[in-house]
């Protein structure tokens, strides 16, 4: 993309002016105003045409990485271009003296088996940037944050291992016109000071129809937040603009198991939270459908939404190298409001871990104009997730399935535990709950039940409903109540198409 260095240079010149997200909005703008031009490609074939491993192989040496030999609670590491990463970033650096370019260094980083000539990558940029802090040892800094490829970041909080990522927008997702990546070209990092507690990164976005400013305050911790403010401009309309998207993996778990492999679960997620309201909760079980799979939940100003990954049992997943049981939840707090709009959960068919095939945004309920700048805030949060907030019960586990009994022709069964809040001071001379189920027009409730779990001791309810269509999704809502008054989350459940039409 065309350089920011006339800009830069004005900055440079005029001490008393700090560079900030203003800046980086005004350039965006004035890229909107422009007619698209996709970064070139330079990449060297050897470099092109690495495998998955010989790209891996390629690793930048931490005692280069930047701020190190000043000990600040911040240090930068870069990456190579390479394999599918082939377009580069730019990388800035704002400082009290200015802003000043990053600029690639070969001898920074250890290529292990490749043979790479210097002469070859003369002229690059980086492919993205890591950001490493104290996180779980104060004597050693972890990686806390990574923006690699598109839009895509990803975070972490204390004892996590990387899962799911965040992107810095979504357009036209599983549109029948294709999707667009938007992508993150060119990134200002704020120096931090001995004492700072977060690090401040500005980034510029493009791409053919959309230009953008984002500004990411980070701060570390056991549930590290990422305050996100961002202005937009579209040079053309968009027909889906996805807010906050979020993308992740899912591919197998209790409501959904596979024989063929020993792992009982696979996924970085296992399902959709939404706060349409201060009062009420959605939960989505996550499915990997046969066919893409879109669905919405109707809100006016969300409180949130998310996806959780809230089966935090090694056993559940036997996998010690993976260690999905760590994976971090992320949530999407909106700061003002939002509007009428939806949350639209994309699921996408996948035969293995190896693919992100769950995609959560919010879209609003009108499109917006070309011409003028569209603002949104919001705070990004990296969690392992605990009792949901709002005091009511949740949903532990969803299974599937039949045992000691035969299922009727077209009979899905189906069962839920729920743990937490009222219903765990519940007294024995209580009104216990009720369980209230409703199906949609392609099924038929046959039977349910409720009862307390006495091994478990989690209220299990059981549903056994009858599908008319298995060429059509199946939906399913239920909530366990005390009369009128809500006691846990609302349990959201589709099950997708399960044969072709005829």
């Amino acid at each position: 993309m065309r350089s920011t260095a006339v800009l830069l240079a004005g900055l440079l010149a005029s001490a008393v002016h700090a560079f900030g997200f203003a800046d980086v909005a005004a350039h965006a703008q004035k890229l909107a105003a422009q007619p698209y031009k996709p970064a070139p490609r330079v990449l060297p074939a050897n470099l092109r045409e690495l495998d998955y491993d010989a790209y891996r192989d390629i690793r930048f040496k931490p005692e280069r990485a930047l701020w190190r030999d000043e000990k600040l609670p911040f240090e930068l590491m870069f990456f190579h271009l390479g394999r599918a990463v082939q377009e580069p970033v730019r990388i800035n650096i704002v400082e009290s003296a200015g802003v000043r370019h990053v600029p690639f260094d070969p001898t920074a980083f250890d290529y292990g088996r490749n043979r790479v000539e210097v002469h070859q990558v003369k002229g690059l940029d980086y492919a993205g940037f890591r950001v490493h802090t104290a996180l779980n040892n104060p004597k050693y800094k972890d990686e806390l944050l990574v923006f690699l490829g598109a839009s895509y970041f990803r975070a972490l909080g204390k004892g996590h291992a990387y899962g799911a990522s965040a992107r810095g927008l979504a357009v036209d997702t599983a549109a029948p016109s294709g999707e667009e990546f938007p992508r993150f070209t060119e990134f200002w990092i704020e120096k931090p000071t001995r004492r700072a507690s977060s690090i401040v990164i500005h980034a510029l976005l493009d791409s053919r129809r959309v230009a953008g400013a984002y500004r990411f305050v980070v701060t570390p911790g056991a549930d590290t937040v990422m305050q996100v403010t961002a202005r937009l401009f579209l040079r053309a309309p968009i027909a889906k603009l996805g807010i906050a998207p979020l993308t992740s993996m899912y591919t197998f778990g209790e409501n959904q198991p596979n024989a063929e492999d020993f792992r009982p679960e696979v996924h970085d997620s296992d399902g959709l939270a939404v706060q349409t309201s201060p009062g009420e909760w959605l939960w989505r079980p996550l499915v990997n459908p046969r066919r893409l799979l879109v669905t919405s939940f109707e809100s006016r100003d969300p409180q949130g939404f998310g996806l959780l990954q809230r089966d935090r049992a090694p056993t559940h997943y036997e996998d010690p190298e993976a260690l999905y049981e760590r994976r971090p939840s992320v949530w999407i707090e909106p700061v003002g409001k939002w509007g009428q709009g939806r949350v639209e959960l994309v699921q996408i068919p996948t035969p293995d871990e190896t693919n992100d095939n769950i995609v959560a945004y919010w879209v609003g309920a009108e499109n917006p104009p070309v011409g003028k700048p569209i603002d949104f805030a919001y705070r990004l949060h990296w969690f392992s997730p605990a009792e949901p907030a709002g005091g009511k019960a949740w949903v532990v586990q969803t299974r599937r399935g039949h045992a000691g009994f035969k299922l009727a022709p077209g009979e899905l069964h189906f069962v839920v535990d729920f743990d937490g809040g009222p219903l765990r001071v519940l007294r024995s001379n209580d009104t216990p709950p009720e369980a209230a189920v409703i199906v949609d027009s392609n099924g038929e409730l046959r039977e349910k039940n409720l009862f307390k779990n006495p091994v478990s001791g989690l209220w299990r309810m059981t549903v056994r409903v009858f599908r008319r269509d298995a060429a059509k999704p199946l939906e399913m809502r239920a909530q366990l109540k005390n009369g009128e008054a809500p006691l846990s989350e609302t349990w959201s459940y589709i099950v997708p198409p399960e044969r072709d039409r005829p």
